[in-house]
């Protein structure tokens, strides 16, 4: 008998089997384990004039929003005669307002603190090799007599692996982003020729959804919010005054304080020769030198150069003596309710020229979603 060459090497059936997602672990462990990090763009806006208002919805993206990506770039300026404030870069934008979908305030503050300061010191971004300095990283380019330049940033939502981040999957509850550009005589001291623009481009890091197992991120709901105020009362030129904070409600992970004059120019109104007290409920939490406030934040944030007019208290330092940016527990936070009164105190406070000045401060405040996770959620 004659053999056949028509004998099938395999299952006719194995032909149509789906190739497998060799990025899909088994069931169990934390989110982030499961969740992949991604990033997609949210929109491009550009020829915006100085003044001008950036408001473009934001899109829907398959899973959970950890941090907004924010580049800037202003050109079409001429000639070589511009010239620049103190705040410059920095101050491009006059407020941003970042809300949640049902309308809770995220981060609202000048440009020159959200793109500046929440960077260095809030640890959602850059950590500390001083990538938390937005002139170090390749995205920024040093303006120019022309008056052109860019600058880059982010939106931070993510403030430890995974926890504080907001469902972006459903199109009809996403959070609402608006920059309110600022006006060219405050952004330039002299003008350039030509009339300047400005592009906004925005991108999201985001977690995806999870494939092939029901698991969320930790403390879903939970928050940190950002919001500028300003301390009271006024601080005249050589004058003994105790600073009350706004009232809080949440645990508190970066105390952020800025000084301004009169003139709203940023000058350092404290005395190096007079202690500084930080109170909490009326009890001196702390009590130091000016001097050795300063080292503490070039420890915590990395070294970088401290802005005038800036000092800084980091609750992020539970793993170590510096803020290590996502890796943290939550362990030392500044617990605070409604009721809590922060104040800071120097008897006196150093000379100002232009008196009296504002205090405003910028808190890095977590509002959890029932109780506040400590711990390593991923672990």
């Amino acid at each position: 008998m004659s053999m056949s060459n028509t004998n099938q090497v395999g299952a006719a059936q194995e032909a149509g089997r789906p190739q497998p997602q060799t990025t899909v672990e088994s069931a169990g462990g934390p989110f982030i384990r499961h969740s992949q990090r991604g990033r997609a763009p949210q929109y491009v806006v550009s020829g915006t004039s100085f003044g001008g208002i950036v408001t473009q919805p934001l899109v829907a993206r398959p899973g959970y929003l950890a941090n907004f990506r924010i580049y800037q770039a202003v050109s079409g300026g001429t000639g070589t005669s511009a010239t620049f404030p103190a705040d410059n870069p920095y101050n491009l934008n006059s407020l941003i307002t970042l809300k949640d979908a049902f309308g809770t305030p995220l981060i609202v503050a000048d440009g020159y603190t959200v793109s500046n300061l929440i960077q260095l010191y809030g640890g959602g971004y850059g950590v500390n090799n001083g990538t938390n300095l937005m002139t170090n990283l390749p995205g920024y380019s040093a303006f120019t007599t022309a008056g052109n330049g860019t600058i880059d940033y982010s939106l931070p939502l993510e403030f430890a692996r995974g926890y504080g981040v907001l469902s972006g999957a459903n199109a009809s509850l996403l959070p609402t982003l608006q920059f309110n550009l600022n006006t060219s005589a405050s952004f330039y001291t002299v003008a350039p020729g030509g009339t300047p623009t400005i592009s906004t481009t925005c991108d999201v890091d985001f977690y995806w959804l999870p494939e092939g197992t029901a698991v969320e991120p930790p403390g879903l709901g939970t928050t940190r919010q950002w919001i500028l105020q300003q301390l009271n009362p006024l601080i005249a030129s050589n004058a003994s005054a105790r600073l009350q904070f706004p009232r809080l409600g949440g645990y508190l992970d970066t105390i952020i304080m800025i000084f301004r004059d009169s003139t709203g120019v940023r000058v350092d109104p404290y005395n190096t020769a007079a202690r500084i007290q930080f109170y909490v409920d009326g009890v001196p939490l702390i009590d130091s030198t000016v001097s050795e406030i300063y080292d503490d934040m070039y420890i915590q944030f990395g070294g970088v150069a401290r802005p005038t007019g800036v000092i800084a208290l980091s609750r992020k330092t539970s793993l170590n003596q510096q803020s290590l940016g996502l890796l943290d527990t939550g362990e030392v936070y500044l617990s605070t309710n409604p009721g809590t009164l922060l104040e800071i105190n120097q008897s006196p406070w150093a000379s100002i020229t232009n008196s009296p000045g504002t205090m405003s401060a910028c808190i890095g405040q977590v509002v959890p979603t029932g109780s506040i996770i400590q711990g390593l959620p991923e672990l």
